[in-house]
């Protein structure tokens, strides 16, 4: 991975942003998810700011997140029952300790992946979550993705795709009987 992520989380802090925006977006779906202690895990979690600051006590998180500063970061913010994982979240490996999961984050994954990765990703989804549970995900430009959702069981709850910026929001549902955790299955490789 050749991208700065420090850099590029720096512009979640000018306000009106189009990451500032997309956060509060995603904070917007993820809030009525977290009303209540949940299961939640975050794919490429940066430094936790969608999350960590919602999350009510009694939940169990796990974040995993490449980049060792931000994970430093979010582990600085995080409270008791959430595991920081420094790694690699293309893999179901990290997730083993929580799955299944009421909620999923894959925020920032979906534009950095292939389609074919994004394909896979979104049909192992079913293993990391437990019945009826959400998965909230981003995409910058318009994409089959939220087809992807369709086809693999899930409905969807909400999309924002604001008309002055190119990033979108997806949350979906899983409507279908979730399938077995399997640990070890490759999801994706950034790009």
């Amino acid at each position: 991975m050749t991208r700065d992520w420090q850099q590029w989380h720096e512009e979640y802090e000018i306000p009106g942003s189009s990451l500032a925006r997309r956060l509060e977006v995603v904070q917007g779906y993820l809030r009525p998810l977290l009303a209540r202690p949940r299961r939640v895990i975050s794919m490429c979690a940066g430094d936790g700011r969608d999350v960590l600051p919602l999350l009510p006590a009694g939940s169990r998180a796990v974040l995993v997140e490449w980049d060792p500063v931000l994970a430093s970061r979010a582990r600085a913010s995080a409270g008791e029952g959430v595991t920081v994982i420094t790694g690699d979240a293309g893999t179901t490996t990290p997730y083993a300790a929580i799955a299944p999961a009421e909620v999923v984050l894959a925020c920032g994954v979906f534009g950095n992946i292939s389609y074919e990765d994004t394909r896979r990703t979104i049909a192992a989804l079913p293993s990391l979550l437990a019945p009826g549970g959400t998965v909230i995900w981003t995409r910058a430009g318009d994409s089959p993705v939220r087809n992807v959702f369709a086809e693999n069981g899930f409905t969807e709850i909400g999309f924002t795709t604001p008309d002055d910026a190119r990033f979108r929001v997806g949350t979906h549902r899983l409507t279908r009987d979730p399938d077995p955790f399997l640990s070890g299955v490759r999801l994706f490789t950034f790009v």
